[in-house]
């Protein structure tokens, strides 16, 4: 009997003090899941991560190109303007014009290459235009705007304008302080209004050489022909 009761005890059914075989679920979650979850969720989180990283660097190329886009086309009008400016400028500004002398800016003088001239030389008749103002200034110093002309007493001689063939203009900037000049050989003859002829020639005597430039009169120069 003690032996039967001692077997009984030691080699009947397990003890109510080891799990039951149907008690491994609740055990299996205590314990959570699995490295190979564990793996599984950090690689989904990297390719995520890799995902997000590469939209946004794409929108960031993108936003980049928009702006460098419209700098582009934003500067584009400046170029042409700038190219339009450039192809305006020669015309007023690469040789820009001056503004036109004033009145009490030029000073007109007439002289001679000599006070006194023998039979058969002809007198050189010398304008100058001196710009005497402060800055550069334009003036024309063309055939048509200047006249040579030589009186005697109350007779009108000479008068370059009389005989003048296909006068022109000639613009130029005269710096302040200097001066440009032009000359004139007179061939000691008479002339008239439409270049009438006139026979009569200049005798020995005084005259005198008063130089114009469109309304501006020189000094007059006194000159002899022996």
């Amino acid at each position: 009997m003690a032996a039967n009761g001692g077997g009984t005890a030691g080699g009947g059914k397990p003890s109510s003090g080891r799990p039951p075989a149907g008690g491994a679920g609740p055990a299996a979650a205590r314990r959570g899941p699995s490295p190979a979850v564990y793996r599984r969720r950090r690689i989904a989180v990297l390719v995520l991560a890799v995902l997000v990283l590469v939209l946004l660097t794409g929108v960031g190329y993108w936003v980049a190109g928009l702006f460098g886009g419209s700098g582009r086309a934003a500067a584009e009008p400046d170029a042409g303007a700038g190219q339009a400016t450039a192809q305006v400028s020669p015309s007023a500004s690469a040789q820009a014009a001056e503004p036109a002398c004033g009145d009490s800016e030029v000073v007109l003088r007439a002289s001679t290459d000599q006070p006194a001239y023998d039979s058969g030389s002809n007198p050189t008749l010398i304008m100058e235009v001196a710009n005497e103002g402060d800055f550069p200034c334009e003036l024309n110093v063309g055939t048509d705007a200047m006249d040579f002309v030589i009186t005697s007493g109350e007779d009108r001689i000479f008068s370059s304008k009389d005989c003048e063939a296909d006068p022109s203009a000639l613009m130029m900037t005269i710096q302040p302080g200097k001066s440009e000049r032009a000359q004139f050989t007179w061939q000691r003859n008479r002339t008239a209004p439409g270049c009438t002829l006139v026979e009569a020639n200049p005798q020995p005597g005084t005259y005198v050489l008063v130089t114009k430039l469109d309304d501006r009169t020189s000094n007059k120069a006194i000159f002899e022909l022996r």
